[in-house]
């Protein structure tokens, strides 16, 4: 790999060598065309390293200069700005009736006021506990094709009428929504009287010293030369196409050395009262006064013992991931043009700067019965247990990809934001993150040819009125297909696999955004004849989108 270790510190030889010996350590980890790494502490750079290409057909390497969207890390700087104008109000502002969260309330009441008389509140949107399905998830059922353009000025607003409903009770839960801050984001221009993009360089960008930064809602016109790459090493890379538009939920373009200005502004800054970031780095609350995890954009957590603020940030050919460690003033950024994991490295490199070594635990064996999938009866969404290939871990999915979880005893798993135990045929799941419990039942499934299913019974179409999506079941036997239609168009065709009962998985690897839904729960229906009637549709970002039968 090629390297620009570029550094403005440590002075002392053992440190330099230390930072180099990590980097080193995490390079499998950071595979593929390109990236971008940096490490601050103390306000200085310990280190400041690109390697690989920029675009690999034209072979320009990567360099600390060059711009790459950082997507979701964003939405904090949205906040931050949310935060700049109660203290420092625009004229408009300062000439408008009430304070900026009386201002905010009303353009709330404008855009999405059915929702606003059923509790939804401006501090739930950015809290990620709005109980608005994520407008992303929904293209698919809207009927977008993943690399189709997506127009603020055509389609956002058709998406926001199509809001009409909430997956939970605003207040009660975490669940990630970009409709959240693409609302907040307009909310803030309507109020300010300013474009977001001018708000984010006079209050975010500049005092940070964050001289190249700026606001590109455009997806397929980000500053040249990075190409963000789809696929892996095994089965080639190919340029990813984007055509979104997207602003206040994503939108801005940054270098690593902005970046690093970032980094140092915000841990320069963390302790003094009252400043922008001591604000947003404050937790949040549930309606019922437990401490969430999430919030003014920020995601909370910790590592190796140490309390973190970051956030990551996805588009297609491109990952990202930030976090900033309070008590150590040390941030790690890590910047792909690819779609590696990028937060694995950026924790990998936390522990070795913090020399923390892994405790040994005991290891356990599954208990087999533990295997198998279960549907949760409130959210409708499946959740599978699989066996692992690392001893004393199962494979645990419920969004996205699975994840390896640790075994502490042969009906019980455990990792950073989940519990779950086996009693019976329940399968008790604690999404600690997520501020929700699911009580997910069994499911039957069979692997005998002569037991599948009978696709015909599935197949049809079938129709939500809340979402104004139009769903297609075709196939036979067990290999069904799906389709959606919408105001989007019409979607293309997705496989869909037999669990067992009267549920499937639908297959959504690729989306407007990333990362995509992945499989979406499809649990059928009857009547009291035994005939499908009707179908309920979900994924983590969406859950229960509830489609009755056309034919």
């Amino acid at each position: 790999m090629t390297s620009l270790p570029t550094r403005e510190a440590p002075d002392s030889d053992a440190a330099h060598t230390k930072v180099h010996q990590i980097l080193a350590h995490v390079q499998d980890q950071l595979r593929g065309p390109g990236g971008a790494v940096a490490i601050v502490q103390n306000g200085e750079t310990l280190a400041r390293h690109t390697y690989g290409y920029a675009d690999l057909d034209r072979r320009i390497p990567l360099t600390p200069q060059m711009h790459m969207p950082i997507c979701s890390i964003s939405k904090q700087m949205v906040c931050l700005v949310l935060v700049s104008l109660k203290r420092d109000p625009t004229p408009l502002m300062t000439n408008s009736p009430g304070d900026i969260w009386e201002q905010l309330d009303g353009e709330l009441r404008k855009v999405l006021p059915h929702l606003v008389e059923r509790g939804l509140t401006v501090p739930d949107l950015y809290n990620m506990q709005s109980g608005i399905r994520d407008y992303w998830a929904m293209t698919t059922l809207w009927g977008a094709q993943p690399e189709a353009p997506f127009s603020i000025v055509l389609d956002a607003p058709q998406a926001i009428a199509r809001t009409r409903s909430f997956h939970f009770e605003p207040g009660t839960e975490y669940s990630y929504s970009n409709v959240n801050f693409h609302v907040l984001g307009s909310m803030i221009e309507a109020v300010a009287g300013q474009s977001l993009g001018q708000l984010l360089d006079e209050r975010i960008f500049k005092p940070a010293g964050m001289k190249s930064a700026a606001l590109c809602p455009n997806t397929a016109g980000h500053p040249l030369p990075v190409v963000g790459y789809e696929g892996d090493e095994k089965h080639g890379y190919t340029a990813g196409i984007n055509r979104i538009e997207w602003s206040g939920d994503a939108g801005i373009v940054a270098s690593l050395d902005d970046m690093i200005a970032y980094e140092k502004w915000l841990d320069k800054t963390y302790a003094e009262e009252g400043s922008l970031y001591n604000i947003v780095a404050q937790s949040q609350t549930y309606r019922d006064g437990s401490v969430a995890k999430y919030g003014y954009g920020l995601a909370r957590g910790d590592s190796v013992g140490k309390a973190w603020l970051g956030h990551g940030g996805a588009l297609r050919g491109f990952r990202l991931w930030r976090m900033h460690v309070p008590e150590e003033h040390l941030s790690v950024v890590v910047m792909f043009n690819h779609e590696g994991d990028s937060a694995a490295p950026a924790e990998s490199i936390l522990k070795r700067l913090l020399d923390w070594e892994e405790p040994q635990t005991p290891l356990t064996a599954p208990d087999s019965s533990i295997f198998g999938a279960y549907l949760d009866r409130e959210t409708q969404l499946l959740v599978r247990v699989e066996k692992s290939d690392d001893e004393g871990h199962v494979k645990f999915t419920y969004h996205i990809a699975p994840e390896k979880t640790k075994l502490i005893s042969g009906t019980s798993i455990e990792s950073k934001g989940m519990n779950a135990n086996l009693e019976g045929d329940i399968l008790h799941v604690d999404r600690l993150r997520d501020h929700r419990v699911l009580r997910a039942k069994r499911i039957t499934g069979t692997k005998d040819a002569e037991a599948l299913p009978n696709g015909d019974q599935y197949t049809g179409s079938y129709h939500c009125a809340d979402s104004d999506s139009t769903f297609h079941c075709f196939g036979a036997g067990s290999v069904l297909y799906g389709s959606f239609d919408g105001f989007l168009g019409k979607g293309p065709a997705y496989l869909m696999r037999y669990v067992g009962d009267d549920a499937w998985l639908l297959s959504n690897p690729r989306g407007m955004d990333a990362p995509a839904p992945g499989d979406w729960t499809v649990a059928f229906k009857r009547d009291n004849s035994g005939r499908v009637t009707n179908v309920t549709i979900g994924c983590w970002l969406a859950r229960k989108n509830e489609y009755t039968r056309l034919s």
